[in-house]
């Protein structure tokens, strides 16, 4: 369990974060595990398997949130601490994990995330992998290629659980060899649509890229008549290692201040992309969620400034007809209160888009639903913005929930929702405004079929 940032209770103004205070523990708890954050990372890339050291239990909760959630099977293995490995160790039972696995799934990468239990305990992950290594590589055996990442959930939620696992994979797999002309996009924690509609931008632009973490097939994959024990999709391991190489890098997401991106060895905060900048000399231009029009501006700027190329017709139209739909639905969401959650990138990116479309923010960067409760209770929301698990509260308020971010339980299609770039904002916009209109249609006394 993680614990809440304790704060002063203040009153809520205009787009300033929701105080937290009362109590230290956490109840209900937005966050999730941080291997959890790890883990969405490691199917991101081409022939992974992801595997949790320490015990069952941790891989069956994730395995059973990304299921539910992107609604696709998901293998997650797990070195299976019982109370033995706790006190003496757990060495055999990674020994053992990695052979079935290799046994099994016969993987091209085996991504490795510490636990709490793993962590606490003190376990040399990369001391193992090592001893691993060493043990096998005389006898004609091809090995796969090993990532870890620690991911104590102490140290923080999914969310930084994974950026810290982007850091520990570009740190693992990142080469130089000399100056390239493709671009990396550090896309952060999206949707697999997300992740399809920037491949098309970049494509359309005519840009060379690479694309880490992608799990746009692996965890939105076509249907196959037999099952895929690894599926196809995710970042190749070649694209991994030439991002070294890249020209520039463009990093989305406002978690660049936070400890527990703390890098062990330099003493000093860094994310991926400022790991590049300092350690490969590659500029990285770090960003907010493109959500709305300025922050997707923002983007498209950098992208030009970077190429010197323009941004393509077709897209350039999708920002007009955005535009053309604020000004044919500012009237129906002016001046409403929203109350928003989740993780700090998304929440922040939704928290300005709101203020470009004239709704007043409130949001909890860092805290439980007992706490979202007592605060919906002072604010009066007009509707949340948030996953699945806001849902009894607005349930309770009788207001409505969009959902958005992770996870989506209660819906199909969470992994088909566009969040970001002007075609991901059309959608959301067009969501948000269609959810007050049906709000308020049926809760009209009399009703109507006209606006």
């Amino acid at each position: 369990m993680n614990t809440t940032e304790t704060n002063t209770i203040k009153k809520p103004k205009m787009g300033s974060p929701v105080g937290v205070g009362g109590y230290v523990s956490t109840r209900n708890s937005c966050k999730l595990c941080a291997p959890l954050g790890a883990s969405l990372v490691f199917k991101g890339i081409e022939g992974c398997v992801p595997l949790l050291h320490g015990s069952q239990g941790c891989a069956t909760y994730i395995r059973r949130y990304m299921i539910s959630h992107f609604k696709e099977p998901v293998d997650i293995a797990s070195s299976n601490f019982s109370e033995e490995s706790t006190i003496y160790g757990g060495s055999r039972n990674f020994i053992t994990g990695i052979d079935n696995i290799i046994k099994q799934y016969k993987p091209t990468v085996i991504g490795i995330a510490s636990t709490c239990l793993s962590e606490t305990i003190g376990e040399d992950i990369p001391g193992h992998i090592r001893h691993y290594q060493e043990a096998n590589e005389g006898n004609g055996k091809t090995l796969p290629t090993f990532i870890h990442a620690s991911t104590p959930s102490y140290a923080g939620s999914h969310a930084e659980g994974f950026h810290n696992t982007v850091l520990a994979t570009i740190k693992t797999l990142a080469e130089y060899e000399k100056a390239g002309s493709h671009v990396t996009i550090l896309p952060g924690m999206v949707s697999p649509a997300d992740l399809r509609y920037l491949k098309e931008l970049l494509s359309d632009f005519g840009i060379k890229f690479t694309l880490f973490p992608d799990y746009s097939e692996t965890l939105d994959n076509e249907y196959t008549a037999e099952y895929q024990l690894i599926p196809t999709g995710g970042t190749p391991i070649h694209e991994i290692q030439r991002i070294g190489n890249s020209k520039a890098v463009i990093e989305f997401g406002s978690m660049f201040n936070k400890t527990a991106l703390r890098s062990k060895d330099k003493g000093t905060i860094q994310t991926a992309g400022e790991w590049l900048e300092s350690t490969h000399y590659i500029k990285n231009h770090q960003m907010p969620l493109p959500i709305g029009i300025a922050a997707t501006d923002r983007f498209i700027a950098a992208l030009k400034d970077i190429t010197g190329l323009e941004l393509p017709e077709y897209h350039r139209k999708e920002r007009g007809r955005l535009v053309d739909s604020y000004v044919d639905g500012h009237k129906y969401i002016f001046g409403k209160k929203a109350l928003l959650y989740g993780e700090i990138d998304l929440v922040e990116a939704l928290a300005e888009w709101c203020r470009e479309i004239g709704i007043e923010p409130y949001y909890i960067k860092s805290t439980d639903f007992e706490t979202l409760r007592a605060e919906a209770n002072n604010i009066k929301p007009d509707f949340l913005l948030g996953n699945s698990k806001g849902y009894y509260i607005a349930r309770e308020r009788g207001i409505p929930l969009v959902r958005v971010g992770f996870p989506i339980h209660d819906r199909v299609g969470a992994n088909r929702m566009h969040h970001i770039g002007y075609r991901g904002t059309q959608e959301l916009f067009d969501r948000v405004v269609n959810t007050l209109l049906e709000y308020k249609q049926e809760h009209s006394p009399i009703g109507f079929k006209y606006m």
